[in-house]
């Protein structure tokens, strides 16, 4: 079974709605191992409300933090430092999407970031939007990634098309395109389901 680690260029670029499409094509199970803020409404809740299929088990945070902050500052917040040691991966016989906070270098405390969770299994999936400083942004994460000799599964481009962005990308990171989720006036599980559709052969 595969397991996928989806990441994002920056926060806010389509992380949880790709990984709902991941979820939805593979019929995988979803695990979000550090959660900050929106705990009433958290990744977890809208994954579930956005996938269709009954195969699906979402497992629960390693850290549900109170603040929407990064996740080093959201855990001094609530007066806990993340432990590397106590995040473990799920038992699972599915495939596992598993959804990072904000970036690779997002720090998790004094020592670790998010890039130092991803194990070389895992394919690492990179959530790339577009705007003024993307391309840099997205071409950063790769080589990051690679200087980790982790493995890249690809990418997914989100919101408007933006050709130029989207070649020049792909041509200077070596990355295959998995493909693109448009800013859909919005997302439930049928538009969830269409996107599945168009990327499972990709995965």
């Amino acid at each position: 079974m595969q397991k996928y680690f989806i990441t994002g260029i920056s926060t806010e670029v389509g992380k949880t709605i790709a990984s709902a499409v991941l979820v939805e094509a593979l019929e995988a199970d979803y695990w979000k191992p550090v959660q900050a803020g929106d705990l009433e409404y958290s990744d977890s809740h809208k994954i579930e409300a956005l996938i269709s299929n009954n195969k699906t088990k979402i497992h629960p945070n390693s850290y549900a933090l109170n603040t929407p902050m990064s996740p080093h500052a959201a855990a001094a917040i609530d007066e806990v430092t993340i432990d590397l040691k106590k995040i473990k991966r799920p038992e699972t016989d599915h495939h596992l999407v598993i959804e990072g906070a904000g970036g690779v270098l997002v720090p998790l405390n004094d020592q670790d970031m998010i890039i130092d969770l991803i194990q070389p299994d895992e394919k690492v999936v990179i959530v790339s939007r577009h705007y003024l400083g993307s391309i840099n942004h997205t071409l950063l994460t790769v080589e990051a990634l690679k200087k980790r000799n982790l493995n890249i599964g690809g990418i997914i481009f989100s919101g408007d098309h933006h050709p130029t962005t989207e070649e020049i990308i792909e041509k200077m990171s070596g990355v295959p395109v998995i493909g693109r989720i448009d800013d859909e006036p919005y997302f439930d599980k049928n538009v969830i389901k269409e996107y599945a559709a168009l990327f499972k052969d990709k995965l």
